[in-house]
């Protein structure tokens, strides 16, 4: 009787972990969200399998109901994939399902993945950090809603614009033009280069690049929608030396003809 929390990394199949691999192997049901790639569900072909993903406007189940679920599946005896894109740990709410777990004295397992707020930005040719120049990165939601019901943001933008360094932001794209203003408001430089990168490490992978003071502007022109990763800082200009995943095929071919 276990609950096994797994990241299933950012996207790519190919960075799922080993032991992500044998659970899902051997699991009895596979409870999945969107972001956890579907082609991973074939490496569970016995289990049982959840659709409870979360998308923009439409919620399948509350989290509360998908802590439930959990609840109840394991307490069956069945071993319990719950398989959450990038880390389970990072921004995917595996806390709260941990410790409502906890709670009902349901045994679990974390079994961390690669989290998008690294992959994403390497697949795009940037380095989070940098030697001597960008050596601190603050990892931040995108998806708070102040304002909404009376809520106040959870992020200080503030501290996080001061900081220095890169910044990263998940889940961001909505409220791109808001995080913008926060930043440039509380000193960031509007020439601060920006890449946003929609569903990173995989073959829809595409990624636009501007600075601070027109970032939402070309997001528009490019009609992104989520998933859409946002790195701000310095590194974003390595991209035009490093950038190796969306033009991998073009430069095969610049090497065929460069043989012939």
């Amino acid at each position: 009787m276990t609950v096994h929390l797994v990241g299933a990394g950012p996207g790519d199949p190919g960075l799922l972990t080993v032991r992500a691999l044998e659970l899902l192997r051997r699991a009895d049901v596979v409870v999945y969200d969107r972001l956890s790639q579907e082609s991973l569900l074939d490496l569970a072909p016995a289990a049982e399998r959840i659709d409870v993903g979360k998308a923009p406007g439409h919620v399948r189940l509350a989290q509360s109901e998908i802590n439930d679920l959990l609840i109840e599946r394991g307490r069956r005896g069945e071993t319990v994939v719950r398989l959450k894109g990038g880390d389970p740990f990072v921004f995917a709410r595996g806390g709260e399902e941990a410790a409502a777990l906890r709670d009902a004295r349901v045994p679990f397992e974390v079994v961390p993945g690669i989290t998008s707020a690294i992959a994403v930005p390497a697949y795009a040719g940037i380095p989070v950090t940098l030697r001597h120049s960008s050596t601190s990165v603050t990892i931040v939601t995108g998806h708070e809603e102040p304002g909404v019901d009376g809520a106040e943001g959870t992020v200080d933008w503030q501290a996080v614009a001061r900081v220095g360094g890169t910044i990263v932001v998940l889940m961001g794209v909505r409220s791109l033009p808001r995080i913008v203003a926060e930043l440039v408001v509380h000193g960031r430089s509007p020439a601060t280069p920006v890449a946003l990168i929609r569903w990173g490490t995989t073959d829809a992978q595409e990624t636009v690049i501007g600075t601070l003071a027109d970032i939402v502007a070309r997001a528009a022109r490019a009609r992104l929608e989520p998933p859409v990763l946002a790195v701000i800082g310095e590194v974003v200009r390595l991209r035009e030396k490093l950038e190796w995943f969306e033009t991998r095929g073009q430069s095969l071919e610049a090497a065929l003809v460069e043989a012939r």
